[in-house]
């Protein structure tokens, strides 16, 4: 059921716990994926904050080795590569980066920054609602 007219008309998704260093965190990473594509099919502007370790998942080839399922059918790429024909848009945390990547290493193409300010400012605007993975 698409949300009403003057519901929220964007969706935040916050990632924090699923990692790709997390023990399992690549099958974590696919359920914020998963609410992002489906936001996206009721029209829904996404954008995805890229926090603490998750900001691995920007890094060019990690998500590409991490699968999502025990078949090892899809991996945290497919799912990134699937939101960004979607129109998800994507957001890594400065302060992350600075702590999780190494000098000088990029991030994919898609990839803008934004930090918490940016976070919390969505969260106060009433067309937006906000999840935490």
């Amino acid at each position: 059921m698409p949300p009403a007219a003057d519901s929220a008309r964007r969706l935040v998704l916050v990632l924090w716990a699923c990692g790709p260093a997390r023990p399992g965190g690549a099958t974590l990473a696919a359920a914020p994926f998963v609410y992002a594509l489906a936001a996206r099919a009721f029209d829904i502007e996404v954008h995805m904050h890229f926090t603490s370790s998750t900001v691995r998942w920007l890094v060019p080839g990690v998500a590409a080795a991490a699968h999502t399922d025990k078949a090892g059918t899809r991996t945290v790429q497919d799912y990134l590569d699937e939101a960004q024909r979607a129109g998800v848009q994507f957001f890594a945390c400065g302060m992350a980066r600075a702590e999780h990547c190494r000098p000088g290493e990029p991030l994919i193409d898609a990839a803008r920054m934004a930090g918490a300010a940016a976070v919390l400012g969505a969260a106060w605007d009433d067309g937006t609602r906000t999840l935490v993975f």
